[in-house]
């Protein structure tokens, strides 16, 4: 493949206007379509007018309309959770590359069978797990992979985050079980992915939700508490809600090895909050990037540019997939299996 990489993207709410901004401003990139359903009423004689913040660029209310009409190289799906799966199954069927925001689907099975397709035509799925590129994280797979926890004894992870009536408006997909999910896909999955990109595959041991302040609002928990067991070998547990007052409070992670115990806090895991790991020199985690602005609530943070830098390296220059479908696949089932286990 040759450079300009031409992209498409769908759903072009806050996160797929940043996913149009990463491919307008790289050199190596061509923004030629944006899509989005809620445009179907603004069409003018077969036409849909270009946004403000994507200015000759084709506008279209559907992908396959996309598709038909433009040449295109990789589709950004960037819709709600519940369409993913379908519309990269479009986007493979067209021969395209895939990025897929998170979650990569709510049910296993549709990612497995995305896969299949995607390994059919020879094209590849990426993932976005952009807190991957944070540098506590950095640090942490650094540091696991280099034996400076030594043997991994537990690990807990902690996400208190606000989630009210700003963002889970009446007749919104938000809040929904088929197109949000709940919110280990759609508010912890970053930090779920964080934890087995690390530590390796987990088995869930058990599970309970619950529903404090979301009664009218949403179909599903605002939180809970989970505790499973690391494969490699240790022990951990995930707390989270969506109930703090006023503003996300805490995502933090805390490993305790036979070589020290360290926590990483702050409100999306991006500070030293505690070290002694008494063998290493303590880490500077350095500047972080802002939290993803959504207008009276913030989510994590605006690393995506890191995303779009590893797919054309790849597609130009054959590196590596830094977020595969199969790590996605992952996580995907590990949430699959504490959802079953704590809304049973």
């Amino acid at each position: 493949m040759n450079a300009p990489v031409r992209f498409a993207v769908v759903g072009c709410g806050h996160i797929g206007k940043r996913h149009a901004a990463m491919v307008l401003g790289h050199d190596e990139a061509l923004l030629v379509a944006v899509v989005d359903t809620a445009w179907e009423s603004l069409r003018s004689e077969g036409a849909i007018a270009s946004p403000d913040w994507a200015q000759k660029v084709r506008a279209f209310a559907s992908l396959t309309e996309a598709l038909e009409h433009v040449d295109v190289d990789v589709v950004s799906v960037c819709t709600p959770n519940g369409s993913h799966v379908e519309l990269a199954k479009e986007a493979v069927a067209a021969g395209c590359h895939v990025i897929l925001e998170k979650p990569m689907g709510l049910h296993s099975e549709g990612v497995v069978e995305l896969q299949r397709r995607a390994e059919e035509k020879g094209v590849t799925v990426f993932g976005v797990m952009q807190n991957r590129y944070a540098p506590a994280a950095q640090w942490l797979k650094q540091t696991q992979v280099a034996g400076g926890f030594g043997e991994i004894l537990q690990v807990h992870v902690q996400c208190l985050w606000n989630r009210d009536e700003r963002y889970y408006t009446p007749g919104s997909w938000r809040g929904t079980l088929a197109q949000d999910g709940g919110p280990l896909f759609t508010q912890f999955s970053h930090f779920l992915d964080i934890l087995m990109w690390v530590f390796g595959e987990l088995e869930v041991k058990d599970a309970h939700f619950v529903n404090q302040t979301h009664q009218t609002s949403t179909e599903f928990e605002d939180g809970g508490v989970v505790r499973f067991a690391l494969v490699q070998g240790g022990w951990g547990t995930l707390t989270f809600s969506t109930s703090a007052p006023h503003r996300n409070f805490e995502s933090s992670m805390t490993v305790m090895g036979t070589a020290g115990t360290v926590r990483i806090g702050g409100q999306y895991m991006d500070r030293l909050e505690e070290f002694a790991l008494p063998n290493l020199e303590e880490p500077d985690m350095g500047q972080t990037p802002p939290p993803n602005d959504y207008g009276g609530y913030t989510g994590s943070a605006a690393n995506h540019h890191h995303v779009y830098h590893n797919v054309l390296e790849v597609l130009l220059r054959g590196a590596e997939v830094a977020t595969p479908i199969e790590e996605g696949l992952a996580v995907v089932q590990a949430i699959e299996e504490m959802n079953r286990l704590g809304r049973g």
